[in-house]
């Protein structure tokens, strides 16, 4: 099947990594789905973008921390193109700066909530639609993990690098689990990439704080980690699950 035929839905799919996922996606020739938790603003303009050079999308609202709104994207995903070929597990969240003994158990619940068992739940109602024990014809699932996962981000966010552990966990153990039924599932492990997450968790300056002391002397681009994902979620890497690609920097 020709991948202008294919289907993909990338959570958290309205900025940064995900809209560049979004974006490449659609170049790839992939009939998209944008989903966003609160900026519809963001999300129209990217599909209205993806439309405008010629390309097939829809934005679809939705919190991966509610299984209401999970169940509720997927079946909007049935409605509109009937199949679904891709998907990316994109959306999470990162907190303020803090020490672990510094960590509510309400900051802590909703960072697994959305991270962990967000992710989780958004999977298995993909292998719901590709998996061939389920009447799918397969598919590729990519999980956005992190360089934190291996790294720990003491003095940070440690609860934001345990959930990305368990991403990391997930990937293999699911790939495992639907080898055999058509579905592929691999991660990305992005390092410091530009993009406003880091604003969101309360350092907005901590790319250039920090640049220099990487060992390419720059940050990523979500361009950058787009590419490995879409590379994952393509043909080229037909023989390829269980994989988790740094994409850090040599971080």
């Amino acid at each position: 099947m020709s991948e202008a035929q294919r289907v993909l839905l990338v959570t958290g799919g309205s900025r940064g990594i995900g809209a560049a996922v979004c974006r490449l996606g659609a170049k790839a020739g992939y009939r998209v789905v944008v989903n966003y938790t609160a900026n519809k603003a963001a999300a129209d303009a990217l599909v209205a973008e993806i439309k405008a050079a010629g390309g097939d999308a829809f934005a679809v609202k939705g919190d991966v921390g509610s299984e209401a709104d999970i169940l509720a994207m997927f079946e909007s995903v049935d409605r509109t193109y009937g199949r679904l070929d891709a998907f990316v597990n994109n959306a999470g969240i990162v907190d303020a700066k803090a020490r672990v003994d510094e960590m509510s158990v309400a900051r802590l619940e909703r960072m697994m909530r959305i991270n962990v068992v967000g992710s989780i739940l958004c999977a298995r109602e993909a292998v719901k639609r590709m998996s061939t024990r389920h009447g799918g014809k397969g598919g590729a699932i990519v999980n956005i993990s992190s360089a934190a996962a291996v790294l720990g981000a003491p003095d940070n966010y440690v609860d934001y690098a345990a959930s990305k552990g368990a991403i990391d966990t997930f990937t293999v153990g699911l790939a495992r689990e639907v080898a055999a039924e058509g579905v592929r599932v691999n991660a990305v492990r992005p390092g410091i990439i530009d993009t406003d997450i880091h604003a969101s968790g309360g350092q907005p300056d901590r790319v250039a704080l920090i640049q220099d002391t990487l060992p390419m002397k720059r940050a990523g681009t979500a361009d950058e980690v787009a590419a490995a994902v879409l590379y994952l979620l393509s043909d080229a890497a037909s023989y390829t699950t269980g994989a988790i690609l740094n994409v850090s920097g040599g971080r």
